[in-house]
């Protein structure tokens, strides 16, 4: 099966009148933005091709206020009042914590927030209707997890004790009992590791491993992602199959990964959301963006040093298979 499309709650194909918003001539408008991660990664880069296309120039029209925070994640309070004291037009942050931070920041500012799920944390009222100051971007996380978990379970013959890698300022305790109760219909131990910094990540995994688990489930957050290849490198290390949240993670290393492309994420929806919003759109109600194309890659490199032959009716669905 090649790529799949799927048709989300409220999806891009949804018309609204924000299309005759255009940009002010000789105004330069001001984007401020708080992530883990450095602005000229794949993601933002893509985000920024797409904002160009539609007429919003760096160092042209468009002024960019990024702070990166790192592992630092006790500098997103600090950051993000930064940016409402420098009055930006639209902050955009990452996962619970910063949107959280963001909204208790300022109730004026938009703010444009991408985590596993706007509605189940919390962050907004509804996807159609958002409500207050915030709009964003919902990855459908906790739909994808159970679906993760039994990838990974088919990928890996004989699997009957796996673990959760899981970020504790995130990952939802709802959720992490429903891949507690899939795993035991299936007849296996699922134990979870949660995190709440990069530093904790190594002796998590080195314990999932001590646990006897066979395989890893890496859950959706800013800090799992920005640390892949932490991850990658010592579930090698440890000999640990392990899924991941983002095609390209895979791509980069990873034994399995199922989800939309981080890419498409920030380069179509992120941005379409993003240049309403600085063409005066109003935030309450913009509605929630969620992907419709999700991807299976499978990485044969990864799995052959692993000592895993991955069942050929698994390789017949994957998307992408990298040998």
């Amino acid at each position: 099966m090649r790529r799949r499309e799927f048709i989300a709650l409220m999806g891009a194909s949804v018309t609204w009148p924000f299309a005759a918003l255009a940009q002010q001539a000789g105004r330069t408008y001001r984007l401020g933005a708080v992530s883990s991660a450095a602005r000229n990664t794949p993601p933002f880069v893509a985000m920024f091709d797409e904002l160009r296309r539609r007429g919003f120039i760096m160092g042209q029209n468009l002024a960019v206020d990024w702070r990166s925070y790192g592992p630092r994640i006790d500098l997103i309070p600090q950051f993000v009042a930064e940016l409402v004291k420098s009055q930006v037009d639209v902050i955009l942050v990452f996962g619970d914590a910063a949107i959280r931070a963001a909204q208790q920041a300022t109730k004026t500012i938009p703010i444009l927030g991408s985590t596993d799920d706007m509605v189940g944390s919390g962050l907004v009222n509804s996807l159609g209707r958002p409500g207050g100051n915030t709009t964003g971007t919902s990855f459908l996380a906790g739909d994808l997890d159970g679906k993760r978990q039994e990838i990974l379970i088919e990928a890996v013959p004989g699997l009957r004790r796996m673990a959760v890698l899981a970020d504790s300022t995130t990952a939802a305790n709802a959720r992490l009992d429903e891949l507690q109760e899939a795993a035991h219909a299936r007849k296996i131990e699922l134990s979870i590791y949660p995190i709440a910094r990069p530093e904790e990540i190594p002796t998590a995994i080195d314990a999932a491993k001590a646990s006897g688990a066979a395989g890893l489930n890496v859950l959706s957050s800013p800090i799992l992602y920005t640390s892949r290849q932490i991850i990658m490198q010592r579930v090698a290390a440890q000999r640990l199959p392990s899924i991941y949240q983002f095609p390209e993670e895979a791509e980069e290393g990873g034994f399995v990964a199922y989800g939309p492309r981080v890419v498409y994420i920030f380069g179509e929806l992120v941005s379409r959301q993003l240049v309403k919003l600085l063409r005066g759109a109003k935030p309450a109600d913009l509605p929630i963006e969620q992907p419709t194309k999700f991807e299976l890659v499978i990485n044969l490199k990864t799995a052959d040093a692993l000592g895993i032959t991955v069942p050929s009716i698994l390789l017949a669905r994957a998307d992408k298979v990298i040998e």
